[in-house]
């Protein structure tokens, strides 16, 4: 199985397979979204398999174990700028450097990896955005603390839209529905955010939604231009034999990793 399309570009090597985006690849970043392939799976609780895996990453990308910056995530809105990679991360969901020395990494199981590049004051965000992330404006929030905190306009950033749990599987009921409806009303009477297809599941009816155009267009409302946000257009779900999805394996789920960095430029 080949994941390339017009945006992203499937890397095969013997040990490991991951995806680029091939606008960052342009620009000279370091970047992956890792895949399942050669049992490579980053859950923290298997200590051994996640060693294993970061090796193997840090291989194929050519960095250092020791430039690895990586949060305790728990679904938060929490971004914050690191400049060493000794900070406090507990409760983080985004991370910001401008140290060319650190490479910033997230872990995925449907949720949307957000990478974020100010070309002129390089600075690099990586962000995890679930579905409750989303909900908190997450990718907004990183974008916003670029600008207020390290001198980025809008115009000159670049996002990337990792792959993530597209509509197709993206299935939520009334409660969580109604969350999307409250939180994103103006962009549920304009696009096709919530699609309901009639579908009812052991009594319960079942909506299907669009996180990935919800976070376009939060960028879009804080000024990156349109031409300037890059989706990936992959479903982890959909590709579930070749990546982690919590939405298909349920608890058995393993982790994917985005990696970004600015490979000391």
């Amino acid at each position: 199985m080949d994941l390339s399309n017009k945006n992203m570009i499937h890397i095969k090597t013997k040990d490991i397979e991951y995806l680029q985006f091939r606008k960052l690849n342009e620009f000279g970043l370091t970047n992956c979204y890792t895949l399942s392939a050669n049992n490579v799976d980053f859950r923290s609780t298997n200590k051994g398999k996640y060693a294993e895996s970061l090796n193997k990453i840090c291989k194929a990308l050519n960095i250092e174990e020791k430039t690895i910056v990586k949060p305790v995530q728990t679904h938060t809105d929490c971004v914050k700028i690191v400049e060493t990679g000794s900070e406090n991360l507990e409760n983080v969901d985004g991370l910001i450097t401008k140290n060319p020395n650190l490479n910033l990494m997230l872990s995925f199981a449907d949720c949307t990896p957000i990478l974020i590049y100010d070309k002129k004051q390089k600075i690099i965000a990586n962000v995890h955005s679930g579905w409750r992330g989303t909900v908190q404006k997450i990718g907004q929030k990183a974008v916003l603390k670029m600008i207020n905190e390290c001198g980025s306009s809008a115009e000159d950033l670049f996002a990337f839209i990792g792959p993530c749990l597209e509509q197709c599987h993206f299935i939520v009921e009334e409660d969580v529905k109604k969350i999307f409806e409250e939180t994103f009303e103006t962009y549920c009477n304009k696009y096709n955010i919530i699609e309901d297809k009639n579908e009812t599941i052991d009594g319960k009816r079942k909506y299907h939604i669009n996180t990935e155009i919800i976070n376009r267009l939060l960028l879009e409302e804080i000024g990156l231009k349109s031409d300037n946000i890059i989706e990936s257009k992959i479903c982890t779900a959909c590709n579930s034999k070749i990546m982690h999805s919590h939405r298909i394996e349920k608890q058995n789920s393993g982790r994917n990793v985005a990696i970004f960095g600015m490979n000391n430029k």
